[in-house]
């Protein structure tokens, strides 16, 4: 398969669309236009995981850290980190990025940090994106309704809060004459044809049209479907980065902070507290570089709020805000290897992929405990 069709399906669970302003999502290096057999997963591009995609012959290394986040002066690798890019495109190995659309997609980076913390997800903790939605209504056989209505749930239709799949159908008549140049896949030219059908209709992000209309022909039986596309006035469909949920019983703040340090098997964490003795259940969550979030926990009524790289003065205005915040370092983010794998492991047995998953073993984290 080439590294393109590999990323399509990437982006309809991790669409661009849903990335920050500025943030510089997507192919940082080399090609996706070529045959791949190798995919690494990765935290970060290093110049250690440069070195293990090497050894490991990868075509493509996947990473949550985008490698250029700021634009480069020179090309000269005497610099390291230069060189580095040097030797990803000597052994063609392409680097593409999914950074904040990780966090702020649905069941993504920040879904994944409280299911591991066994905590049910209620809200988002801060809108970031607000995308319109169409209705899109397509008739087709009785016999193939199933199979469109699938294509379209996996070209992202049908989508409504927590549920997926989300369809109506009614039922009626098809009538069709096909003329010379038809090539029918039921009925006979110049003959009117009744037939049984459905009318499946679906709610989708108006962003994802294209796509959708391309599943919705390369799975419908007849060579000109008839559907339609209405854009929906009401139901814009909200998304966030950073989530909140509740604990199933309140919780002592150091015991939950135990708790934390374990589930994410750290050597040690930061806490900003003015007290432990507190309860908490109500908890607020932004992986990697979160702290301009705290108000918006403070406003989601958040009992604590957990993220990391928290400046020095910031940690001063928590304090007197009264928000308890544990700061257990940006490196919490590895958890996005696994479940990427897996992710990717599912796409691969679904769609019969002939490549390899890998994930990175390197440990990418520059801060150590003594």
């Amino acid at each position: 398969m080439k590294g393109n069709e590999f990323i399509q399906q990437f982006e309809k669970k991790f669409p661009l669309a849903l990335a920050e302003k500025g943030d510089p999502v997507g192919l940082h290096i080399g090609t996706l236009h070529k045959p791949i057999q190798r995919v690494m997963i990765t935290l970060d591009v290093r110049p250690e995981v440069v070195a293990e995609a090497i050894a490991k012959k990868v075509d493509l290394l996947v990473a949550k850290h985008p490698p250029i986040f700021r634009p480069i002066d020179r090309l000269v690798t005497d610099d390291p980190q230069i060189k580095m890019y040097a030797d990803l495109l000597k052994h063609d190995i392409a680097v593409y990025a999914a950074h904040t659309n990780m966090d702020i997609v649905e069941d993504g980076l920040n879904d994944w940090f409280l299911e591991e913390l066994g905590i049910k997800v209620t809200d988002y903790l801060h809108k970031t994106h607000e995308l319109d939605q169409g209705l899109i209504q397509v008739t087709v056989p009785k016999s193939h309704s199933q199979v469109v209505r699938d294509a379209l749930a996996e070209a992202g239709a049908g989508k409504i809060g927590n549920y997926e799949q989300c369809s109506y159908t009614s039922v009626g008549t098809g009538r069709f004459t096909p003329m010379s140049e038809a090539n029918p896949t039921i009925g006979t030219v110049h003959q009117r044809e009744e037939v049984a059908e459905e009318k499946i209709e679906m709610v989708f992000p108006i962003d994802t049209l294209a796509e959708l209309i391309k599943a919705l022909k390369e799975s419908h039986p007849y060579e000109e479907p008839a559907y339609q596309v209405i854009p929906l006035m009401t139901g814009k469909k909200s998304y966030g980065i950073g989530r909140v949920g509740e604990l199933a019983t309140p919780m002592p703040l150091e015991e939950f902070v135990s708790h934390v340090k374990e589930v994410f098997d750290l050597q040690g964490l930061r806490l900003i507290a003015n007290n432990t003795d507190r309860l908490v259940q109500r908890v607020g969550i932004c992986g990697g570089s979160g702290q301009k979030f705290y108000p918006a926990a403070l406003s989601k009524g958040c009992d604590v709020y957990i993220t990391g790289d928290v400046y020095y003065h910031t940690g001063h205005d928590m304090l007197t805000a009264d928000l308890p915040v544990i700061d257990p370092g940006h490196y919490i983010e590895q958890l996005c290897i696994p479940r990427i794998v897996s992710l990717c492991e599912q796409w691969k047995e679904k769609h019969h992929w002939n490549i390899e998953i890998i994930p990175s073993t390197v440990n990418t984290n520059p801060f150590s405990f003594r």
